[in-house]
């Protein structure tokens, strides 16, 4: 059965748009550095901080992004709590960290604030202009979920959802682009 380009084009603006609302990308945002962290439970833009997964730390993620096409724009990862509520909402999200994309694999570490479940949504922004460009961004999420056109490219909190305990995690994701 052979698919339309047309269907094909629609498909992947569903993934897009997924992609767009799971990292907050239709509003631009403010640099990370001019970001403080509000010690809400929400919205906690951070720095990379690696010593927050290091031996003894956590509760935290360590995150090793592979497959990153490039080296232009940002790489933008967060983490949601692992419930069907917050995962990929608008806003829902606890940390994120914002930094130069670097091609090939990237590590970040993401705290959690307690042991529990968690989900983490990454997108690169290859220009850098906080849209969700669909022929070059990539994206790419916990647990490394199959995105299929019926989905819209958002799988459910159970595809990517994982548990973190007290201590530090560690998960490997791979980064997926169009072309």
């Amino acid at each position: 059965m052979m698919i339309s380009k047309l269907r094909v084009k629609k498909a992947l603006s569903g993934i897009a748009a997924a992609s767009v609302l799971a990292l907050g990308a239709a509003a631009p945002s403010a640099p990370v550095f001019a970001q403080a962290s509000s010690g809400s439970d929400y919205r906690n833009a951070i720095s990379n901080n690696m010593r927050a997964c290091a031996p003894g730390a956590g509760p935290s993620v360590r995150v090793t992004i592979n497959g990153v096409k490039n080296s232009n724009g940002t790489i933008r990862a967060q983490v949601y709590n692992g419930t069907s509520a917050d995962w990929l909402e608008s806003g829902r999200w606890l940390n994120r960290i914002e930094m130069p994309a670097r091609r090939g694999r990237m590590t970040v570490c993401l705290p959690v604030p307690s042991s529990g479940s968690y989900a983490i949504a990454v997108r690169h922004d290859v220009n850098g202009n906080g849209s969700t460009d669909i022929r070059t961004d990539g994206g790419a999420m916990s647990r490394n979920p199959s995105i299929n056109i019926f989905n819209l490219g958002k799988p459910g909190v159970d595809e990517t959802r994982f548990n973190v305990g007290g201590g530090v995690s560690s998960i490997a994701i791979t980064m997926k682009y169009f072309g």
